[in-house]
């Protein structure tokens, strides 16, 4: 068979649907800053949203799929952010209250702020999954904030403490995994790319709480992690400031030995030492191939002679073929080239 593909989550959103999001402005303090301004968006499309955000999500799916991506996404495109969309749905999280805070130490935002105990509310992504599943025969994925990320992502002005916030943060996602499962969703993925960013912190508790985000997960769900080494702020960008490389190396033995059963590493952006994919003895590793932040289109030979290279340290039933990231920065031309020119080098291998 050949190498699987899927996507990581974000992809270009249709010109069609009216929601400003975090790839086509700063998020800054400006008047079309996108957190502050989703609900005035989503409520502007009036009884047409719904209907809308359906007719995004085919649009992507029917991209991706038409692309050969095996396991799809919705694009998050009912995402002006894919850590605050969630965010919406808990208590405790005030977006009326924006703070102005440094991100990833690498820009500034104005962000919503932990001002209460964070508790789940209603499940609200099995309604998400159902709508997208129903414009495909292909298995949708769907992706969720982790907690270390959304701490980041948030001003926290009640907790102080990143472990009891993390904790609280995973009981929340927690409930929407076990709705998610229950609904009938096989692919499930916690997005934490701060696990790059920090790795003590991700060691000394961030790993208990991914454990606790999937806690009672059913053995039919693929339990996986994105774990990226920074998303750019625009495209071609190369003084954009990322993790260390080496952070694959010191979290590849907890993710081995966690419950994680498939984990993306970035690659396209900045080639590994390949003797990483040695220590995954168990873990899946979704190998990113096309960088997400460059305008230029990887060749289907390039392609494919990177991942001829990775399966010399990894058996071809743990691997799998996609991009370093979410594709948002592309635009919708670009992101199908690449997907198609992904798809086209591992249905050689």
């Amino acid at each position: 068979m050949p190498v699987r593909t899927t996507v990581i989550g974000a992809f270009p959103k249709p010109d069609f649907l009216p929601v400003i999001d975090w790839f086509t402005n700063d998020g800054g303090a400006d008047s079309d800053n996108p957190t502050e301004n989703y609900e005035r968006d989503v409520t502007a499309m009036g009884e047409d949203a719904e209907a809308l955000f359906v007719r995004a999500a085919k649009s992507v799916i029917d991209d991706q799929t038409k692309a050969g991506i095996d396991i799809v996404t919705d694009g998050e495109v009912r995402r002006e952010n894919y850590i605050h969309y969630h965010c919406r749905h808990l208590d405790g999280i005030d977006f009326n209250v924006l703070t102005e805070k440094d991100v990833r130490g690498v820009y500034s935002a104005h962000l919503p702020t932990i001002t209460g105990h964070v508790k789940a509310r209603a499940p609200f992504l099995p309604h998400d999954w159902k709508a997208a599943q129903g414009q495909s025969d292909r298995p949708v994925k769907v992706t969720l904030p982790g907690p270390m990320t959304i701490g980041d992502t948030v001003a926290d002005e009640f907790y102080g403490d990143p472990k009891k916030r993390g904790a609280k943060l995973a009981s929340a996602i927690n409930k929407e995994v076990l709705a998610l499962a229950e609904a009938g969703c096989q692919y499930i993925q916690i997005d934490e790319p701060l696990f790059a960013r920090k790795v003590d912190e991700a060691l000394d508790f961030g790993f208990d709480n991914l454990e606790a985000c999937f806690h009672n997960c059913p053995d039919n769900v693929v339990r996986t992690v994105h774990m990226c080494c920074g998303y750019p702020d625009r495209l071609d960008n190369p003084e954009y400031l990322k993790a260390p490389q080496d952070c694959y190396f010191k979290l590849a033995e907890a993710i081995d030995r966690s419950c994680i059963q498939a984990v993306s590493v970035e690659d396209a952006h900045r080639p590994n030492d390949l003797s990483l994919l040695e220590m995954f003895t168990n873990t899946t590793v979704i190998f990113g191939v096309v960088a997400i932040a460059k305008s230029q289109v990887e060749t289907v030979d390039a392609i494919e002679s990177r991942l001829r290279a990775a399966l010399e340290q990894i058996s071809p039933d743990r691997l799998m073929a996609a991009p370093d990231c979410g594709l948002g920065f592309l635009g919708r031309d670009l992101a199908v080239q690449k997907l198609s020119n992904l798809c086209e080098a591992a249905s050689r291998i």
